[in-house]
């Protein structure tokens, strides 16, 4: 036996009096079934007569219909057609007068107003009708990866508001639902209205969703085939991706993948408020619904129907089974809360980032910041500010202080501020009512206090002002916002302003300064730029426009930032590994750039140092989406007691080589009482020196170097990891050489972080070089044969395979009519100094 329909079609033949071709083109609707937001409409059968029309200046002014049901609410599918509503007119004009009539004789009278109860089809923006809704339903798009390019920025909201296509819905509330209702009589009270459908809902529900979203777990299964099963075990279906749940007569966002880790594992996580482990397949997830209690919730796969279930029911018991599909409700209630995070010590508020989850992983960030961040879309420069993804965790920038909802009961709570502060992964507890949460944070070290200054030398993409708020966020006094190139992309042309932006309270600064690129001769940060260094870009894809011409090199670059008062850094060395050793053996690198902790990148560095180049290390993020943290490779400065924190004061002693590369450890290091970036000076004969290096860490850490000319030469390790370690040791200098402390894991294969790009957790000082009877010098001949080959490479490329203007049909940009001989100049002049170095060694 059928249970009962829940909605019920009420056929308007014996009232129809008016075609479908009433309703003009292109909002006219096909004659049969309509189902608008999951209640079945019927139109027709006869498309010459299917329409109530009602106009008082026609002849037909009423239409009577027989009902005949119980009803709860009838809904009715109706629209204005009169061209004499302008915008501007007064709203509320009457419209019609409904009359219904129930089986005891008794009436009840109410009027349609035009933008109360429907509206003229279509709408103006803005314009929508306060009591009844357009017949499409809001949804999502069609695909939550893939679309039209010209939906790229709207694509972004996953929500796309319903608007009218041939009918609003207006549902009208039986005051007597135990009575039936007889008929209905329509009679005109002006412009011309037409009723297209009319439905009866028996159903004990308003026919449309109005509670508010609840969360729900969605887990799949899929039966192993029985070469696979194991003692009957299922496994997961295939990525969210692949499978979609909605609602016919409610929403339903996209399903978000829910954490692989359980409460207990995520506080018990040694990288606390850096992410959590990215959970595999699409089981589980989490979906957000809104729906009468009649909806039917259906999981489907492509074409592929998984599962179903009544809403009424999934609320009734909390759970529902269906096939391979298991729903859950995991919405405990919710409050609106304002949350601090203050500093445990000066009770000030901590501008940081933070993350909150229920028990179930579903997230519950500050209001104004995405829960779920884009990420693994395999491109960059989206969902750029104010939010950060780790892992599985989505963070929000905040200033110290925020507000949004909460779960009721227990909450999860990280926050983190950068490596000084020691991580917050807790749980906290929301009782019904309670709108206020503070959270506390302790500082590990306070690096400003020692005279170290925080920076990030790679950042694309962020404003002025949201760099400002995400380095405050991390706990990063500067921030290097590069503008660039990409074939006819560019980026951050407006924050260019040739002056450092900053803070209030001075401790944070954002300077808009440049990256200049070239896909194979290499890139140059030019940081501190008074005025721009054209062109940015040169050489054609991926950096600059297709087809360009070579038309600068790196050494003309980094000139005239010099002439500027700026300071030269090559990134992410050593690639691409092309003009770098030309820059170098010229002297016109101030620092070199590590993105990465690994052996290649070592070893080019190593080798420089080796060569006799004192060349001072930074670290920048290189950061181009929301999946890098501001600061997660950064560059800490020392800077004298003697002077202030100011931009040029923090290149200026980072050119001196008092820097330390950091991701996450915290480095001390001297060699004789020396600090990095200086020089000892011991006999011609060499002698010992007593180097000393600490490390404190957020993070727990394994083994503590000190590397002297590339080679280990003092270690203290922790195999189970510690948050300090700490070595003094004496070691042997025979001769000229520099030394550098380094941290890592274990045997120096360093953790990864969860940033997209999977980099380790490490440190790297500069150097200190300790000379030996006279100023420090190295010299190496492999090193300079290298770099002499490097440069023979380039001159071969920019000879005989760039791309260039043919001679005389162009004026370039540095004026000379030998652009030729312009490009060689540099590496002629790198030639020169590395033969002149050859021939010293060999003499």
């Amino acid at each position: 036996m059928n249970a009962a329909p829940d909605y019920l079609s009420v056929p308007l033949a014996e009232a129809a009096n008016a075609p479908i071709g009433l309703i003009p083109e292109p909002t006219r609707p096909p004659v049969g079934s309509l189902l608008l937001r999951g209640l079945p409409f019927e139109l027709g059968p006869d498309p010459g007569r299917c329409l109530v029309h009602l106009a008082a200046d026609s002849g037909a002014r009423e239409a009577e219909l027989t009902v005949g049901l119980r009803a709860r609410h009838l809904v009715f599918a109706h629209r204005l057609l009169s061209t004499r509503i302008r915008a501007g007119d007064p709203v509320g004009r009457p419209v019609a007068r409904i009359t219904f009539t129930f089986e005891d004789g008794d009436q009840v009278a109410h009027t349609v107003r035009e933008r109360f109860e429907v509206a003229v089809v279509p709408s103006g923006w803005g314009q929508l009708p306060f009591l009844a809704l357009p017949d499409m339903p809001d949804e999502l798009p069609a695909n939550r990866w893939r679309g039209d390019y010209g939906q790229i920025g709207e694509r972004q909201t996953e929500a796309f508001q319903g608007w009218v296509r041939w009918f609003y819905l207006w549902a009208w509330r039986n005051p007597r639902p135990e009575a039936r209702i007889e008929s209905l009589l329509a009679e005109s009270l002006g412009p011309g209205y037409v009723i297209g459908s009319l439905v009866a809902g028996l159903a004990d529900e308003y026919p449309f969703p109005r509670e508010g979203m609840r969360a729900l777990r969605i887990a799949i299964q899929q039966d192993r085939t029985d070469a696979d099963e194991v003692g009957g075990r299922r496994e997961e279906a295939p990525a969210p991706e692949d499978w979609r749940l909605t609602v016919d007569r409610g929403y339903a966002t996209f399903p978000y993948r829910l954490p692989a880790s359980t409460p207990e594992e995520f506080l018990a996580d040694s990288l606390a408020g850096f992410g959590d482990a990215v959970g595999q397949g699409s089981s589980p997830a989490w979906v957000e619904v809104s729906a009468v209690p009649s909806a039917t919730l259906t999981v489907r796969s492509g074409d592929t129907e998984l599962g179903t279930a009544r809403w009424g029911d999934v609320l009734a018991h909390g759970t529902a089974q269906s096939g391979p599909v298991r729903i859950d409700v995991v919405e405990p209630g919710r409050n609106w809360v304002r949350v601090a995070v203050l500093d445990e010590s000066t009770g000030r508020p901590v501008p940081c980032r933070v993350h909150f989850r229920s028990p179930a992983g579903v997230p519950f960030q500050p209001h104004g910041h995405h829960p779920q961040v884009n990420f693994g879309l395999g491109t960059w420069h989206s969902d750029i500010g104010g939010d950060l993804r780790l892992g599985s965790i989505s963070y929000a920038y905040i200033d110290g202080r925020c507000e949004g909802w909460l779960p009721r009961g227990e909450v999860l709570v990280d926050v983190a501020c950068g490596f000084e502060y020691e991580p917050l992964r807790t749980r906290a507890h929301i009782e019904p009512g309670q709108q206020e949460l503070t959270l506390r944070l302790r500082r590990l070290r306070d690096m400003n206090a020692e005279g170290w200054f925080s920076g990030d030398t790679h950042v694309h993409f962020l404003s002025t002002q949201g760099a400002q708020l995400e380095a405050r966020g991390e706990d990063l006094n500067v921030v290097n916002l590069l503008l660039s190139q990409w074939g006819h992309l560019f980026t951050n042309t407006e924050e260019f302003i040739g002056d450092p932006v900053v803070s209030r309270d001075g401790r944070t600064i954002v300077y808009a300064t440049q990256e200049n690129r070239q896909h194979l001769l290499g890139h140059l940060t030019l940081l501190g730029l008074k005025s721009p260094v054209a062109p940015w870009c040169s050489d054609g894809p991926s950096e600059a426009e297709m087809g360009g011409t070579l038309e600068v090199t790196l050494s003309d670059w980094a000139d005239r930032c010099h002439a500027q008062g700026g300071t030269v850094v090559i990134p992410h060395l050593p690639a691409p590994n092309g003009e770098p050793a030309a820059l170098i053996a010229t002297g016109r690198a101030d620092a070199v750039e590590m993105l990465r902790h690994d052996p290649y990148c070592h070893l080019e560095y190593y080798r420089y140092l080796n060569g006799g180049y004192r060349l001072p290390l930074v670290g920048g993020t290189d950061k181009m989406t929301s999946e890098v943290p501001v600061g997660l490779y950064r560059t800490y400065v020392h800077i004298p007691s003697d002077q202030e924190f100011t931009y040029e004061s923090w290149c200026r002693n980072l050119a001196a080589g008092r820097t330390f590369l950091s991701g996450g450890p915290l480095l001390s290091f001297s060699v004789d009482g020396a600090p990095i970036g200086d020089t000892v000076y011991l006999p011609a004969g060499g002698g010992t020196v007593e180097v000393a290096a600490e490390v404190s860490s957020i993070f727990p850490v394994h083994c503590l170097q000190v590397v002297a000319n590339g080679q280990v030469v003092a270690q203290a390790e922790a195999a189970a990891g510690s948050a300090r370690l700490s070595l003094r040791e004496r070691i042997r200098v025979e001769g000229d050489t520099w030394v550098a402390a380094r941290v890592a894991g274990p045997e120096y294969a360093a953790i990864s972080h969860r940033d997209v790009w999977s980099r380790g957790i490490m440190a790297h000082t500069s150097p200190i070089y300790v000379a030996c009877g006279a100023e420090w010098g190295l010299a190496d001949p492999a090193t300079a044969q290298y770099m002499l080959t490097l440069v023979e490479g380039n001159l071969a490329y920019i000879r005989e395979l760039s791309r260039q203007h043919a001679p005389g049909t162009v004026t370039h940009h540095h004026g000379e009519e030998d652009h030729l001989a312009y490009l060689e100049r540099p590496f002629r002049e790198a030639e020169a100094a590395l033969r002149e170095r050859l021939a010293a060694l060999s003499g």
